[in-house]
């Protein structure tokens, strides 16, 4: 006989493995592809000039968890929905044993005040990312700040506006 037997632990150590290298690859792709379409939107709102009585466009800066003191990049773009509704469409940088990327979309109500603007919103980003993500902020047009909280994390958004791409 040529090769393990059907099978034997080596065969079934190979289907493991290859179904193993499969789902990587496939989450893998699932997540360069929401990756993939932020950059576009990103470089696209990159080219436009950001309104004075709004908060939409695109903002970066940095996430704070007060819990665990990690740390790291954070960009968003804000697009007005209807009314005070906005979506705040976050792609956050995350660093432990290796540095990863994640996105997520938050519905946001927006009210404008005479400083700026008062937010608040909340999302649920599932089970294996803490659950229910509570927002509360204010921006400037320029300047943005927002407190998180879940169940198991909470801490701060600091974000300005972008220099503009030439």
């Amino acid at each position: 006989m040529i090769g393990p037997a059907l099978n034997s632990p080596t065969m079934k150590l190979d289907r493991i493995g290859s179904l193993t290298t499969w789902i990587c690859v496939l989450v893998i792709s699932v997540v360069a592809g929401g990756c993939s379409s932020f950059e576009r939107e990103w470089r696209r709102a990159g080219h436009t000039s950001f309104s004075t009585n709004t908060i939409a466009g695109p903002w970066e800066g940095t996430w704070r968890s007060e819990v665990t003191d990690h740390s790291d990049q954070l960009r968003c773009l804000i697009t007005p929905r209807t009314n005070n509704a906005f979506s705040a469409r976050f792609h956050a940088k995350y660093k432990s044993l290796i540095r990863f990327s994640f996105g997520y979309t938050v519905p946001l109500a927006v009210y404008a005040k005479e400083e700026g603007f008062q937010f608040e919103g909340e999302a649920d980003l599932g089970w294996y990312a803490g659950g229910t993500y509570r927002y509360m902020g204010f921006a400037t047009p320029t300047n943005f700040f927002s407190t998180y909280q879940s169940k198991y994390d909470h801490g701060t958004f600091q974000m300005s506006r972008p220099r503009r791409s030439e």
